[in-house]
Formats: C-alpha cells, structure tokens, sequence
C-alpha cells in the first residue's frame, strides 16, 4: 500500500498570552493526506484548521507570542518542522502551494498579475522571463481565465473576485506542486463562482494527480470536492472518515450539528437548530414549520417604483460615461414580512438598499413609506425616518467603532435621534436589548474587538433596535458568519420580526438562507430583476434561466455526495 503524501502526528501549536498563560491552539492532532486524493479539514472559526495549514508552510508569525509547534508533520518522508528555512522555503515553494482565503489580500496591487505568477517561476523553476511569460499564459488558459494575452498584464485591481481567485490557483499551480492547500478559497464568492472554483480545483486535482487538503466551514461544498473528511473543534479532531460515511452516519454530535445546521432547501423549521442544541441532545425530531409567502389583504409598508440608480465613471483621458447600477426595480414590501434579494456580486443589490436608505442619492424612482415618497424628501424631511429604516452591514468587523464601548455605540444613535427621556432611560433599555440579543450585561463595558464576528452582529442587530425600526435592510448581514453562528443570527433575526413586527429586505447570494427566511424572493442581474415571486413557488419552478442557474449552483446536499470526484 502507498504511503501517505503527508503526515501530520501530534500536531501542537501554543501562543503565549502573557507571562503565565499560553493557549493551545491545536492540541496534538493526527492526520493523513493521501497520495492523489483530496481530504477535507472542516470546522468553525477557532478550531485550529488554518493554524494547522499555516504550520505545515511555515508560514506561522515568528513572534514572541508563538511557541514553538511541537509533533512532526512528514512530507513524503521529510520532517518539515525541523528542516533549514532555505530546505524549507525550496519544498513549500515547488513541492507543495497554498492557496489563501482573500485573494485580494494576497495579490500584490501594484504588481501585474503576471509580474506575480512569473516571478515564481523564476525563482523556483529558473527561467527566463521570456519563459516564464510564456508559461504564465499557458497557467492563466489552464484556470480559465478569458483573455489571458490581455488580462496577463492586468492589476488584481482591475479583475473580479472569481478572476483573482483563479489567478491565485493559477500562481499555487506553478511549480506543479503536489500537495496543493487550499484554505476557505470560495468563501467571499459568488454562489455561481464557488461551483466555478470547486469544479476547476477537482478537474486540475484530476488532471495533475495531485493531493488537496481542502479547508473550510461548509460541509455543504465538501461533498462536491473530497474523499476524506476530518472534522475539527477547539484544536481537536472530532472525526474522520470517508466523505460518504461522515455524510451517512456521523458518529460524533458535533459533525451532526455542522450537517445540519444550514437551513435546508426541502423544509423550513421554525427554528433552525444549532451546535449547543446537538452537544446538549436537544434536537427536535419532527420540528414545527414555519409557513411563508405574502397574503392578498398584507399591509404594504414600502411600495418601491421603477428605481433607478447610475454612476458616472472614468472613460478615457478625459471622458466619462454613465453606469446604471440599478434598472427601474419595482416591488412592494409587506410589513411583517421579508423580501429576499439574490443576485452575484454586480447586480445591484446593495446598491439597490443603500439607494432606499439614501446612502446614495436615486437617479429616479419613487419609494412610498407610508404615502410619502422617501426618494423625494430633503435630508431635513428625511431625517425623521432614518430611526424607522435600518441597515445592518455584511461586516461586523467593519461597521462598529473600535473606539467605543458597546454601551456607546448603542447609546449615541438614541441621543441623536431623542429617544428615552434621558440617559438613565436609554441605559436600561440598552441592557434590555443587550439581553434580547443574547449578550450579557458586561457586554455593555466591553469593545467590539473583544467580541466573536457572530456577537459583533448581534451588536450591530442591537443597534438598530434601539432605533425601534419597522424595515431591516440586512445586507450579506450572514455571509461571513460560521453555519453555526449563522444559524444563530437566522434564529435572532426571525424571534425579533415575530415579536416586533419587522419588515426585511434580506440581500444575499446565498440562495438556502433567502429560501428560509423570505416570504417573496427578488433575482436581479446585472441591475434589473428578471424574475420575483413567492419563495417556496420561484425555488420550485424557477421561470427565468438565470434563476435556474443559481439554483443549479446551490453546493448539493451532503447527503448526495458525488459518485466521482
């Protein structure tokens, strides 16, 4: 029997926090990666998977905080932990690539991009530039991006999310390594360029007969990629086994929870289970559902017509020309109830929300809240409304100020606005909302840094509360969430629309999560809706091909894992 590729055996990685307290980040794990395979390290934010993979390429920050990882991780014999930094460098450079989770990031923007894939070839397979061009548009054809002559001396700038991607695969694939990592490398895509990505990396794993460790927090994308999946939480293995056996019968509750945590596409559960619902063994067998869709007597809260909303780019020296983001979109929003918006990146469904909360300014259209056209009054007249329209952002890293406590990020709005008749008043409603959101009350002396991604959400969730609002715009308010905490947002954001009666716009690529919580669904493409109906009726019989197309790009239920990969 052939050997593992890579070997990884007892595997421990510790930072010092101070002077007395370290934390073990990975605590001594064991695993294989097969030769002409592709295994799967599934887990949530915190288990120790990108650690892992960081400390396979050596690529963990040699600060004062790390200590030393400990175990041996054997690459096709050879203890990589304890090679020279140059033997080091040579095998992770030809022997085995990487590929990140933020390609921007990753890409150098002042560099072309075939500067950038070049300069690997030259160093580690020593050619000339003249080869090494050559060989750049050979890689950038093989990945599939259009135009290689001219995208080669392109700026990462200048290319879309899926391009840069591939552009990052194309750079990992180089050196034709034979271990390829890759960690969360469709995270921050497009529901149709995340099936793009995962079909290109299995047809190149194929071809090139290579391994892949596969990263990721979705078991939805690992039955369309993996052979092997190890399951990971809080720096430890949880189970490991086949695809279809993990996916059939998994042992361990904690797998279970991570199967079934993303809302499914065939039922809709009043409450969407979570992991402490699969630790504590309190899973419901035959959950209650939750019915959907708009009635013909609905109270229409917001009746949004023919808007429209274009910008004026750069064309040329001195030109310039008009780009129509947003193409006379119509709809009506029912209170009490959600209107989903799926579309890819480019199709104008943010700008469409920001447009209606006038963070910019409508090229044309009418948005009726109550009678009165929003879209018509000066920022004096709208002011008024703002409490009763709220956004919250796709980024809760982004959207809380780091320099305030939470107590202030969610008083200062209500002192704007006059809310509470004073700050004793606004206080104890803030505690009020602080534990309807599931934080504590310490919470309210703490900053935002020292929150999880998912309870910087609930902040920012709270936030727009203590506004009392009647219409949530939720734009990508999940999609950097892990499954389990986005469960746990869903869960939140359902209990308040059920207690306070909200309305939501609910803008997403993600189509399993609109299909749960929306009553209506709005497609847009590249600026105008092509189709809108009832959820559970336009999931069922899409009318529109670029409807079927998204749906078509939904990862597979892991039940259904592939016969071939």
């Amino acid at each position: 029997m052939m050997a593992p590729l890579l070997q990884v055996r007892g595997l421990r990685i510790a930072f010092r926090v101070d002077r007395r307290t370290t934390f073990e980040a990975v605590k001594g794990i064991s695993f294989n990666v097969p030769q002409d395979a592709t295994v799967a390290l599934v887990g949530e934010s915190g288990s120790g998977k990108s650690v892992s993979s960081l400390a396979i390429m050596g690529l963990l920050p040699k600060a004062t905080t790390l200590i030393a990882p400990a175990g041996r991780v054997l690459f096709d014999g050879r203890d990589v932990l304890h090679l020279p930094d140059a033997e080091r460098r040579a095998l992770c450079g030809r022997d085995i690539a990487m590929i990140f989770q933020e390609p921007m990031s990753s890409l150098n923007p002042v560099f072309t991009v075939g500067y950038q894939i070049g300069e690997v070839l030259r160093r580690h397979m020593g050619m000339n530039r003249r080869q090494a061009r050559a060989r750049t548009l050979a890689l950038l054809d093989e990945v599939g991006i259009p135009d290689p002559q001219a995208k080669i001396d392109a700026y990462p700038g200048q290319m879309s999310g899926g391009q840069q991607q591939r552009v990052m695969i194309a750079m990992a694939l180089a050196c034709e390594p034979r271990l390829l990592i890759a960690d969360e490398p469709t995270t921050a895509l497009d529901v149709t360029i995340q099936k793009q990505i995962i079909a290109l990396l299995a047809a190149l794993r194929r071809k090139r007969r290579m391994s892949v460790l596969f990263i990721t927090h979705d078991l939805g994308l690992v039955g369309e990629i993996a052979d092997e999946v190890i399951v990971m939480r809080h720096g430890e293995i949880r189970e490991t086994g086949p695809v279809r056996t993990i996916f059939g019968a998994p042992r361990d509750n904690y797998t279970r929870a991570l199967l079934h945590c993303r809302p499914p596409l065939d039922a809709r559960p009043w409450r969407l289970p979570v992991i402490a619902d699969y630790m504590d063994g309190q899973v419901e067998a035959n959950p209650r559902q939750r019915e959907r869709g708009y009635a013909p007597d609905d109270d229409i809260v917001l009746d949004v017509r023919n808007l429209k909303k274009s910008f004026w780019v750069k064309d040329g020296l001195f030109g310039r020309r008009e780009f129509q983001a947003v193409k006379d979109v119509s709809f009506r929003l029912a209170r009490g109830k959600t209107l989903g918006v799926v579309g890819e990146s480019g199709s104008g469904k943010s700008t469409m929300g920001l447009t209606l909360l006038r963070l910019h300014e409508a090229t044309a259209g009418s948005a009726l809240f109550e009678g009165t056209d929003l879209l018509a009054l000066s920022k004096r007249q709208f002011h008024p409304y703002k409490r009763r329209i709220q956004i919250i952002f796709q980024n809760p890293y982004a959207s809380l100020n780091p320099r305030f406590t939470v107590g202030q990020i969610l008083l200062e709005p209500m002192r704007l606005h006059g809310i509470g008749a004073d700050d004793r008043e606004r206080v104890a409603l803030v505690q009020a909302l602080l534990a309807r959101v599931g934080l504590p009350p310490v919470a309210y002396h703490r900053y935002p840094h020292e929150f999880s991604g998912g309870q910087r959400q609930r902040i920012a969730i709270a936030r727009c509360l203590t506004m009392k609002p009647e219409i949530l715009v939720c734009d990508e308010s999940v999609s950097a969430l892990d499954v389990s905490v986005q469960a746990q947002v869903l869960n939140l954001l359902q209990e308040l629309q059920d207690e306070y009666g909200l309305s939501y716009i609910f803008i997403s690529h993600d189509l399993a999560v609109v299909k749960y919580i929306s009553d209506q669904v709005m497609v847009m493409n590249k600026g105008e809706v092509v189709e809108i109906g009832d959820a559970d009726e336009l999931y069922r019989d899409p009318r529109h091909p670029y409807t079927r197309t998204l749906l078509g790009a939904i990862p597979r239920s892991p039940d259904a894992a592939p016969e071939a990969r």
